[in-house]
């Protein structure tokens, strides 16, 4: 309970001074404790009436609602003093850090950050363009009680194009356009900043197949930190050799890929014989499967792999 309350106290502490900014820092503690109460969900209908409730706040129904969609926030200052709280933050002398995206459906037409984005996951009975806020976020990879856990770090609103050019209500701060950003250009900030926080560790950054690609890559390598990228492979990825060595009388320039490997399914179907058993940690226990590893050139990536 004492961490709890320091922690509480010192995320009230980015919050301004003034009547409005006191009483945001009040129902942001308490809406954290409404939110680790395990009997209710972290619906924003169950957290009112658990904070009318169970705390006592007189609040009314459409202030918080209104408290929790407001763009006022200060998200960067607060998600910083949440780092500097974090313990033990490496795993093997490394930061493991994921980057993902993902929607978040609403109803409300006035509400920040919504359009209507694409589903790739809607079921047949689901709109594949339902009305949502795409939030892109990074998140600490830990093993907790034997099962590897994402913590969040940090997230961004992302908005189209046509939607900040259309001059579209919710991608307005205080009346102005929002400035456009890419969800990879997203990615890069929050992991720098993640990684300035974290001067002293190298940085590893998980990703599954959308992210893993030069878009992301190259502006890491670009920045003052150091990154490694662990991604997921595409499985119709076309993989090639490293480039041949050049000859001293060679006409042009060198070559930047050798010779076609195949896809990553037909490499793995014919490198399967020369796969060897591995253990892993694997779904909360040690598991036996088999692998085989390979330094190729990925055209996605632009580098051996």
């Amino acid at each position: 309970m004492f961490i709890l309350r320091d922690l509480l106290r010192a995320l009230q502490a980015p919050f301004s001074d003034s009547r409005l900014g006191r009483e945001r820092a009040h129902w942001f503690a308490f809406t954290l404790l409404a939110v680790i109460l395990p009997f209710t969900s972290s619906m924003t209908s169950n957290l009112l009436r658990s904070l009318q409730t169970l705390f006592g706040l007189d609040l009314n129904s459409r202030r918080f609602y209104t408290f929790m969609a407001s763009n006022k926030l200060p998200w960067d200052r607060l998600w910083m003093v949440l780092w500097k709280q974090i313990p033990d933050p490496a795993v093997e002398g490394r930061l493991l850090v994921a980057p993902d995206d993902s929607i978040n459906n609403k109803t409300g037409r006035k509400i920040f950050g919504c359009s209507f984005f694409h589903d790739h996951t809607a079921k047949l009975n689901q709109p594949t363009y339902p009305w949502s806020q795409n939030i892109v976020s990074i998140g600490l990879l830990k093993m907790i009680k034997g099962r590897w856990c994402c913590l969040p770090l940090a997230f961004r609103f992302y908005f189209m194009k046509k939607d900040i050019e259309a001059q579209s209500l919710t991608a307005k701060i205080a009346g102005v356009p929002v400035t456009f950003r890419s969800k990879m250009a997203q990615a890069v900030v929050m992991l720098c900043s993640v990684a300035e926080q974290f001067s002293q560790l190298p940085v590893l950054v998980v990703t599954d197949s959308w992210f893993g690609n030069d878009g992301l890559l190259r502006p890491l390598n670009a920045s003052a930190y150091a990154f490694e990228l662990l991604s997921r492979l595409r499985a119709n990825v076309t993989l090639c050799d490293l480039p041949p060595q050049a000859s001293i009388r060679q006409r042009g320039r060198p070559r930047k890929y050798g010779t076609r490997l195949g896809s990553a399914s037909e490499l793995a179907a014919s490198r399967k014989t020369q796969a060897k058993m591995r253990s892993v940690f694997l779904y909360g226990k040690q598991r036996e499967v088999l692998a085989y590893d390979e330094v190729v050139m990925l055209k996605n990536l632009r580098c051996p792999v």
